[in-house]
């Protein structure tokens, strides 16, 4: 079968807003890379999801809604319906030249110990009031059969990164609320979660000063870092366990850290230089370290974490995805799109070098508007 045009979503764990991107692809190669979008979730919407944190945190049910939960599942899927709509308006896009919407969803929980896995959104719906087929619940299925259900994005990354003119191994890195890796050098792409992406450093900013973020890493480059805080975190066992691995939002929750009475700048550094030490930490878990580091996710645009993640993974290159060509804002939009494709071709979308599931897995349901 050849390609077919395909929108993917993605609402992340920084809790910043819904991104969108167009793609091109037969589920293996990617054919074009489309425009791109973003919807930004206003602070009350922030406010909801972070409730529906706190709230999914007990649950114990993958389908149980109690509490805020129904509420937020409802704006989460009507949040990403007016993105695709207004994408396809101001792109002039026809419903009718796109075959799928790959759409993720909220995580809300994610204790693959434990077979459970939650993201909430309702593809049914969504499909309803989009007119489109709509694949989700992209993680359960490998969650179901006692993969880690994430990364999900490493076959994607492997695609993109198969043809990139810079020396092999490559290593994909998004740093998002939480932080992945991707090793790409021929065969099935090798992932993991490495540790704590932006969330910490999001958490501590608005603790302390009401900001959502740290901008452009201001308040780290500041700041004086304490490796011996560092060094306490890395010693948590998640980091010397092999890929694959992957973590909850709040695993490292930045309450439970037992952070010292740092200045808001020194406290920046730190959670900022302990996302590039987790990340460093990953290195000997490779078969052989990356030469070339592409990274993306919010992280990118952070000129303070991306000098830290230099220096301590030299002597490997450190890019960002927009200085090679690619956006490291959509990638993960631009995953999804590519994930939906695969799930409505039968494709698998997870692998034992990846999430740890036992066989190369399927995963996603797709369900279809009313005729």
């Amino acid at each position: 079968m050849g390609p077919v045009r395909a929108i993917g979503m993605m609402s992340g764990t920084s809790l910043d807003g819904v991104d969108v991107a167009l793609i091109e692809t037969d589920g293996k190669r990617i054919t074009g890379l489309g425009p791109t979008g973003y919807r930004a979730y206003r602070e009350e919407e922030r406010d909801l999801l972070r409730r529906a944190l706190a709230e999914g945190a007990n649950l114990s049910e993958r389908t149980a809604r109690p509490g805020v939960l129904a509420e937020a599942e409802a704006f989460v899927t009507a949040a990403h319906a007016e993105t695709v709509e207004s994408f396809l308006e101001e792109e002039r896009i026809e419903r009718s030249e796109v075959a799928v919407v790959g759409f993720h969803g909220q995580t809300v929980l994610h204790r693959p110990g434990k077979r459970l896995t939650v993201q909430i959104g309702d593809g049914a719906a969504l499909a309803r009031r989009l007119g489109l087929p709509v694949a989700y619940d992209f993680r359960a299925a490998d969650v179901a059969a006692g993969g880690q259900g994430a990364p999900l994005v490493p076959v994607f990354h492997q695609a993109l990164a198969r043809d990139l003119a810079r020396p092999h191994p490559i290593a994909v890195l998004n740093v998002g609320g939480v932080a992945n890796v991707t090793w790409v050098d021929g065969g099935d792409p090798i992932a993991c979660d490495t540790g704590p992406g932006n969330a910490l450093i999001d958490d501590f900013m608005r603790a302390r000063t009401g900001s959502p973020l740290d901008r452009d890493g201001d308040q780290a480059a500041k700041g004086r870092v304490n490796e011996d805080f560092i060094e306490r975190v890395l010693a948590d066992t998640f980091f010397s366990q092999p890929c694959p691995k992957s973590l909850d939002r709040n695993a490292f929750a930045y309450a439970n850290l037992g952070l010292p009475d740092f200045s808001t700048a020194d406290g920046a550094a730190t959670l900022s230089a302990l996302t590039a030490a987790c990340v460093a930490r990953v290195v000997p878990h490779l078969p052989k370290p990356p030469r070339a580091w592409i990274v993306s996710g919010g992280g990118a645009h952070n000129p303070t974490l991306m000098r830290m993640l230099a220096e301590r993974l030299r002597p490997a290159t450190v890019e960002t995805a927009d200085a090679v060509g690619w956006s490291a804002d959509a990638l993960e939009a631009q995953a999804f799109a590519y994930l939906a494709v695969r799930t409505l071709r039968g494709m698998p979308l997870t692998f034992p070098t990846t999430t740890g599931v036992k066989e190369p897995m399927t995963g996603g349901i797709v369900v279809r508007p009313p005729i």
